[in-house]
């Protein structure tokens, strides 16, 4: 199978009290990609897609082809985004998470556990594709639009035997076509 991407791509998925989604901040890091290397962040929020990132092109791949293929997004509306060419910078490890593109800043931390993932079957648009990662859900995450939090909060279960998160980070993603 034929690499697409390597990198990382964490995930902050808030919720109102019932656990009805109010926004979702996918940050992207491709160290490698068949579109170039770059950051890029998707933000949806209040119905509307909000697209960021210095190289447009790449930006536009991973939002089309990965982005709006996800589970966090399923039953979503999900209009044509707003493309803005803007630097992204992301710090990001397996403990933290913060990034920055014009007026959005996203947050992560408290990491609950880490452990690898793989499949060679998750759906990207009808089409199989091969993931492998190392997951680390969190138990808090951000996001704020010009200094305003949005609204929501991350929903978390650390008392499990594997604990999930609405919010997580990644390390050593890597994408592969089916």
């Amino acid at each position: 199978m034929p690499v697409l991407l390597v990198g990382a791509n964490p995930i902050v998925v808030l919720k109102d009290d019932a656990h009805a989604t109010t926004a979702i901040a996918s940050v992207w890091v491709c160290e490698w990609s068949t579109h170039g290397t770059g950051t890029a962040l998707v933000l949806w929020s209040g119905g509307r897609v909000r697209l960021l990132g210095a190289d447009p092109v790449l930006a536009r791949w991973l939002e089309r082809d990965f982005t709006r293929h996800f589970p966090e997004v399923d039953g979503l509306a999900w209009p044509e985004p707003m493309v803005e060419e803007v630097p992204v910078k992301v710090d990001l490890d397996l403990d933290s998470l913060h990034a920055r593109a014009g007026d959005i800043e996203v947050r992560a931390s408290g990491v609950l556990d880490r452990r690898t993932f793989g499949t060679g079957s998750f759906d990207l648009g009808g089409s199989p594709h091969a993931l492998s990662l190392v997951l680390a859900p969190t138990a808090q995450g951000s996001i704020s639009v010009a200094g305003s939090p949005l609204p929501g909060q991350v929903v978390a279960d650390s008392t499990a035997q594997r604990p999930t998160s609405s919010a997580f980070l990644t390390a050593a993603e890597v994408w592969s076509a089916g």
